[in-house]
């Protein structure tokens, strides 16, 4: 799986403003405290106000904060508002391809990648992260023989 600039940037904003304790954060200061580029930090802040995860107040005294707590906003769906499903093939639902021939399994592999990263996407909160108490299923997986290794 890539991990897109667009959701490692909304990821870093949000766990951002998770630790402003609610506040109103503004753009510039979201930017430098992740050292991201603010212009397109304030396009990925666009489309998370629209689905909802942040509401904006313009003006000096303006800024974001998250519009739920930092325990209801799962990673999946911030990757998901960023860059749509989790797992696609040439751009499609992994059940919306079929294969003939000696390919015709394939598409159970590309749902079985889609059940693993939903597993750990959906389980792992805003609040998982910026606390370090991350669930079991992540511990689990960063444990495991090889978790570490390039290949």
């Amino acid at each position: 799986m890539q991990i897109s600039a667009r959701a490692d940037y909304a990821l870093r904003a949000l766990l951002t403003l998770a630790a402003s304790d609610g506040g109103l954060v503004k753009g510039e200061t979201l930017a430098s405290a992740q050292d991201l580029p603010l212009r397109f930090l304030e396009n990925i802040l666009t489309d998370l106000r629209r689905s909802g995860l942040v509401t904006s107040r313009r003006g000096a005294d303006g800024g974001y904060q998250l519009a739920r707590p930092a325990h209801e906003i799962d990673v999946a769906t911030v990757i998901r508002v960023t860059d749509g499903p989790l797992a696609g093939v040439r751009g499609r639902r992994p059940e919306e391809v079929t294969y003939d021939g000696a390919a015709k399994n394939l598409q159970d592999v590309w749902i079985a990648v889609r059940v693993s990263l939903r597993q750990v996407l959906e389980a792992v909160t805003l609040a998982d992260i910026a606390s370090g108490d991350l669930p079991e299923i992540v511990r689990e997986r960063g444990r495991a023989p090889g978790a570490w290794a390039r290949r």
